[in-house]
């Protein structure tokens, strides 16, 4: 029977990488919202870029907002 690693190691572990991707979540969103805005230049609509990359109208919409205010 192998013994179990401390609790407290394993929180500490899994913290730091909840962290390390959480980070990596919001940098992948900001790049994210700024080619949906490369993409609105380009095709001048919201509509346009939502059926371009298969994404509701609402949700394009939702990251390009989200990436200006930031």
């Amino acid at each position: 029977m192998s013994q179990k690693e401390p609790w407290r190691a394993r929180f500490a572990r899994e913290d730091e990488l909840v962290e390390q991707l959480q980070s990596q979540l919001t940098e992948a969103a900001e790049r994210r919202g700024q080619a949906l805005l490369d993409g609105l230049a380009e095709l001048h609509s919201v509509y346009a870029v939502a059926k371009e990359t298969g994404k509701s109208w609402t949700a394009v919409n939702n990251a390009i907002k989200k990436y200006k205010t930031t």
